[in-house]
């Protein structure tokens, strides 16, 4: 399998943000890239465990009898 090599708009058109925050993601060392020449790219991959570290599982159902206002 090949992983596909996406660009900085391509990214932030994929999490559904501004341009910015995949470049700030990159100056922070956040996520990898390659850059090639003075073109960054993001592996499909790479976003993907981006992703997948970074999603978080929803609590479980609580017991409201426990914590009641008062």
């Amino acid at each position: 399998m090949v992983d596909r090599y996406l660009t900085v708009s391509q990214v932030a058109e994929l999490l559904g943000t501004t341009e910015r925050f995949p470049r700030r993601l990159i100056a922070e060392r956040r996520i990898v890239f390659v850059k090639v020449g003075r073109h960054v790219r993001i592996p499909e991959s790479a976003l993907n465990a981006f992703i997948d570290a970074n999603t978080v599982q929803p609590i479980g159902q609580r017991r409201s009898s426990l914590r009641r206002a008062a």
